[in-house]
């Protein structure tokens, strides 16, 4: 595989499992209750936002890299809550279950998509409004007369309500396996472009940073929000509360054109991800990763490498027919150690 298509992989940590992407196809595995690793590939269907040319130029790419993402890990979120859920895959399973019917996939499709609003609502409030808020009635205080003072103040309050929030539900059990799994997955991804043989021996050797990582993308876009929004005017002559929600609708537009950058400078990150003045430039993102990643154990590390495996496998079939989602559902009864 030539290196530059290593850029096209990635993947992502879900609920017991891992998905895993390809340039085009996505699979996803999962360790089921009863211990078996249940895996599922797809072709990655182009949507009509996806069949926009212009939106794939630089600079716009990176909206639509969110937005495939969001898409896709929508898609894998659902299946892992099934997995977890259907009575078939549960530790006492009797044979009674294997026919039971499944649990309406139109609750659990609401489910996620409800949960998947409202943390994008919540996470626009926590870390642009309120911030932006707090700024607006702190900086008159402080005697800032610049408007360049109260922005500055502004992102460094969205700074620290990020590492926050992020160390804080890294505390949480469920979370911590999560993130156990975003390690296994970013092991994997590093066995491949060392390219090594794609066993758990291999895979745990591997560091569990990586510079394409997600958590890498939101420090960067912290920083170019810094650079841009600290010089971007406020407006005058509201009072402070409606001057902070004035300033939130301002910066929200504003987003889509930070991820552009933002995306473009990690794929910088990843293609030249040895050179030194990368490594530097990019080191506090790699940094913020051990907060959202943790060293898996062995079974963790092979459900990651039984997606990856299938996506690459699905890849080099050459775009064969993939089976259909009953049919996709394999199982390898491997007890959880």
């Amino acid at each position: 595989m030539p290196k530059g298509e290593y850029l096209q992989y990635g993947g992502q940590a879900i609920i017991e499992g891992v998905m895993m992407r390809s340039p085009r196809f996505f699979s996803v595995a999962c360790r089921a209750p009863n211990g078996e690793i249940v895996h599922q590939t797809e072709a990655i269907e182009s949507t009509w936002i996806g069949r926009q040319k212009w939106l794939k130029l630089p600079l716009l790419r990176g909206s639509l890299a969110l937005l495939d993402a969001m898409a896709l890990g929508n898609k894998a979120l659902k299946f892992a809550a099934s997995i977890q859920t259907e009575a078939k895959y549960q530790k006492d399973a009797t044979p009674e279950d294997f026919a039971a019917t499944e649990p309406s996939k139109k609750i659990q499709d609401a489910a996620v998509w409800t949960a998947l609003i409202i943390g994008l609502v919540v996470g626009l409030a926590l870390f642009k409004l309120v911030p932006n808020l707090i700024s607006a009635n702190v900086g008159p205080k402080l005697g800032f007369t610049h408007d360049w003072q109260t922005n500055l103040l502004t992102e460094a309050i969205v700074v620290t309500f990020f590492l926050g929030y992020i160390y804080l539900i890294g505390q949480v059990p469920d979370i911590k396996r999560i993130f156990m799994y975003h390690g296994a997955e970013h092991k994997a991804i590093n066995t491949m472009e060392a390219e090594q043989d794609l066993s758990i021996d291999n895979c745990l050797r591997q560091t569990r940073l990586h510079p394409r990582c997600g958590t890498s993308f939101a420090i960067i876009v912290l920083i170019v929000s810094i650079l841009c929004f600290t010089f971007l005017p406020r407006p005058h002559g509201f009072p402070p509360l409606m001057v902070g929600f004035l300033r939130f609708l301002m910066e929200i537009p504003l987003l889509f054109f930070i991820a552009g950058i933002s995306y473009e400078l990690l794929r910088i990150a990843g293609k030249f991800r040895n050179a030194t003045i990368i490594k530097a430039c990019f080191w506090p993102g790699l940094m913020s990763q051990y907060l959202t990643t943790r060293e898996p154990d062995s079974s963790q590390t092979e459900v990651a490498l039984v997606a990856l495996k299938e996506v690459l496998a699905a890849e080099e079939r050459g775009g064969s027919t993939v089976p259909p989602h009953e049919d996709a559902l394999e199982s390898a009864p491997i007890p959880i150690p």
